[in-house]
């Protein structure tokens, strides 16, 4: 008798547990529920994104002060205009080319800095002689 009471408390408890989670789930599934959820869920999102954003303004004003002051230009330095190099090398130098070029490209056949004119060699294709039956051009006749 007393395990026929036990099984019939345990069986009353969980119906009831089942009915409480059932009635819950109803709840959560209702429109005005779901509407709920996505609205706190969208100005979740939205103070994410604002947050992102005022933390990469900050990052950028920190790098912007860094650069600025690595750079000299928040005031404290005095920066001389950079010195002009040329490709003919120093003044007086003998005029010698700083870049030579490849032989056979077109920037070979540019003057040089003292006036001379290089020219590259042209090969020149010669045309072939027909071979006779019987004589060969590469041996020398014995008459």
């Amino acid at each position: 008798m007393v395990r026929r009471i036990f099984w019939m408390a345990v069986g009353a408890g969980a119906t009831v547990w089942a009915m409480n989670k059932a009635n819950e789930a109803v709840h959560r599934l209702t429109p005005d529920s779901l509407s709920g959820t996505a609205a706190r869920g969208a100005l979740q999102l939205g103070d994410a994104a604002r947050q992102f954003a005022r933390d990469v303004k900050t990052g950028m004003a920190e790098r912007e002060q860094q650069l600025r002051a690595d750079l000299g230009l928040d005031g404290t330095a005095v920066v001389e205009p950079p010195r002009r190099r040329t490709l003919s090398g120093a003044a007086g130098s003998g005029g010698d080319r700083a870049i030579s070029a490849a032989p056979g490209s077109p920037a070979a056949a540019l003057p040089t800095s003292r006036g001379t004119r290089r020219t590259t060699p042209q090969i020149v294709a010669k045309p072939r002689q027909r071979e006779l039956p019987g004589r060969t051009t590469d041996r020398k006749d014995p008459h």
